[in-house]
């Protein structure tokens, strides 16, 4: 039977093309990714043996190899573990299993250093053997199947693949690469042993490579001879398992990039080991950048679970909340039992604390990040979206959370999100009872937002918010060390000891002085306003809405719902005017009711585009101004 041609996925032709180009600005790191999935495949066949036996065959001994043929210009990477069928094949080898694959092509600039790294951030796997290979071959056999059941799989990596039934003597996989003439190196022992060395020495089992030894002649006056023989090159000890004062920061990092593929050195890293009533030992890492499908509702996140030192699962997402989904690793324990699966994992006591632990240890990791500004602040950009869940999602680390939280705020003039709610606190005046806080659409129109008037004037610090998750984090935040939450949008400041005896006094009198003004107002508004009131927070502008404090539906969280397509009841603000304000006193002195209703009509809506950013009828709006000022 002829072998059947294939088409690419859309994802990996564009993903060839960029690595035919050699993109990668480590070449030799294809080695570290197919050593690393053969890794894998042996993981999965050790796991599956421990209940079907048969599997191992004749063949207990798992390792992986790895042989260079100069006269052919080729090299073989090898391993004797799990295998795949053709359907496998032409799935695993033929596509890209990652959400987020369009977004990160989009990224894709043509700058080949820029593009480079994002290739790496993305992780390529098996295709980075295209960066030094103008063809592979790939032979393979699930160890499930017949020897006339093998499959032989090839492609010059331009968009096609060839792939077909092939009889293979033995289980496992063997990926050839046909290199290109100018990567000849690669054929070379020295420069294999030293890459294989430097990227897979943590490699849990043997790594083989094929390699030319000299024996020294046995009496003097003969020849000595050379010959060819497996030498192991690796240390073959799974690096978890070793006394962490042992281990190497570029051991950690290498295993890092073995465990998840990435191509960056992780930002930062917490090896345990605890023994008593739960023994396990945990590794955990925090990305420098954010995976692709962080955000991605199909994708699973997790750590990978060795039960006994025994592989188990990837992604074992029931030893960590969902916040802390980024956080990569693995856990071992012994007091799980071998054939766990992740319906008993959801059952088990022992999964409970082990979530619990684990869940510790990566707060006290991202405490000790804190620590270092720098390593911080790009933790923040990447993963700090995702930690604002945690104060909702995790009631029990709530404080411990918080303070991991990082705002931008009036103390600065940049949108830079750097301020802890310590900080805040910490800088308070000393009558002050409340954290004030502004949520808003962009952190332009947050900083030049009319209800910071007051505080600006008075030197209060406010947080300034613009997240789309911020309003419903700050929904679910009442206080933080006894101080209470307080929106700068709503009708009650409760300012207390900081509002200004003067100033209040003056604000009674306006109440007392403008009471006609305001009734007009509400008469010519009508049901369109909760309320009309005389503004203590104003100076500059001439009016804005607010809202109660506690009100379920805020108007950010009404844009976001609106977004969504939720039909909602219309939302009936309290009106707050500023009477010193130029443009509230022309209203005021309009004739007639009609000439005044525009006017107040006018002044509404300045107040909700302020509010919201936008309006419903903006030409009716822009009709109105320039029949006012015409």
């Amino acid at each position: 039977m002829a072998a059947e041609v294939h088409g690419f996925q859309t994802e990996v032709t564009k993903l060839l093309n960029l690595l035919a180009k050699s993109l990668y600005s480590n070449k030799e790191v294809f080695l570290r990714e197919l050593i690393s999935n053969a890794s894998d495949a042996i993981d999965k066949l050790h796991f599956l043996s421990l209940t079907d036996s048969k599997l191992l065959g004749d063949d207990p001994q798992l390792r992986i190899t790895v042989k260079a043929d100069k006269e052919a210009r080729t090299l073989t990477i090898s391993d004797n573990g799990i295998g795949m069928t053709l359907d496998e094949a032409n799935t695993h080898l033929g596509t890209i299993a990652k959400s987020g694959t369009e977004d990160f092509f989009s990224q894709l600039s043509g700058d080949a250093a820029k593009d480079s790294q994002l290739i790496g951030q993305f992780g390529v796997g098996f295709y980075s053997a295209f960066i030094v290979a103008d063809k592979v071959t790939v032979v393979t056999r699930s160890a499930s199947a017949k020897p006339e059941e093998g499959v032989r799989w090839e492609s010059e990596g331009s968009g096609t693949f060839t792939s077909e039934h092939a009889n293979v003597p033995a289980r496992g996989t063997s990926v050839t690469l046909h290199l290109k003439e100018e990567e000849k190196d690669f054929l070379e022992s020295w420069r294999l042993r030293d890459a294989i060395t430097k990227y897979s020495d943590h490699i849990a089992v043997p790594v083989m490579l094929w390699e030319e030894k000299y024996q020294a002649p046995e009496k003097e006056g003969e020849e000595g001879k050379t010959t060819w023989d497996w030498v192991q090159v690796n240390e073959a000890k799974a690096l978890w398992t070793m006394n962490p004062k042992d281990v190497k920061d570029e051991q950690y990092k290498e295993f890092y990039k073995h465990l998840s593929h990435d191509y960056e050195d992780p930002l930062c890293w917490a090896h345990n080991r605890v023994e008593g009533d739960l023994e396990y030992t945990s590794l955990l890492y925090i990305p420098k950048n954010a995976p692709w499908d962080l955000y991605s509702r199909e994708q699973q996140h997790g750590l990978k679970l060795f039960v006994q030192r025994v592989f188990i699962m990837d992604q074992a997402e029931q030893f960590l909340p969902n916040y802390l989904r980024f956080v990569r690793g693995l856990v071992d324990t012994n007091d799980l039992p071998l054939n766990v699966s992740r319906e008993l994992l959801q059952e088990s006591a022992v999964t409970t604390k082990l979530k619990k632990a684990l869940t510790k240890r990566a707060l006290n990791m991202i405490e000790k990040l804190a620590g270092d500004a720098d390593k911080y602040k790009i933790f923040w950009k990447n993963f700090g979206a995702v930690m604002k869940e945690g104060p909702v999602e995790d009631y029990v680390n709530r404080e411990t959370i918080a303070k991991l939280l990082r705002f931008a705020s009036t103390k600065n003039d940049s949108n830079e999100q750097n301020v802890s709610l310590s900080e805040y606190v910490s800088r308070m005046n000393p009558a002050q009872k409340n954290i004030y806080y502004l949520v808003s659409s962009s952190w332009q129109q947050a900083s030049t937002s009319p209800y910071l008037e007051t505080f600006r004037k008075k030197g209060i610090e406010v947080l300034l918010m613009w997240e789309r998750i911020d309003e419903w984090l700050m929904g679910n935040m009442n206080e933080f060390e006894g101080k209470k939450f307080i929106a700068v949008t709503a009708s009650d400041l409760e300012l207390g000891d900081l509002a200004d005896k003067e100033e209040k006094e003056k604000t009674e009198a306006a109440k007392t002085e403008n009471k006609a003004l305001i009734e007009r107002f509400k008469l010519a508004l009508g049901d369109k306003v909760q309320d009309v009131r005389v503004s203590d927070r104003l100076f500059d502008s001439a009016s804005c809405v607010v809202s109660e404090q506690g009100q379920m539906l805020t108007a950010q969280m009404r844009r976001m719902l609106e977004a969504a397509g939720q039909a909602l009841p219309e939302m009936k603000y309290i009106l707050e005017i500023n009477p010193e304000h130029k443009l509230v006193k022309r209203a005021s002195e309009a004739a007639d009711d009609a000439a005044f209703g525009k006017w107040a009509e006018f002044i509404y809506d300045q107040a909700l585009l302020s509010e919201q950013g936008s309006l419903k009828d903006p030409n009716a709006f822009l009709k109105l101004m320039n029949e006012l000022i015409g």
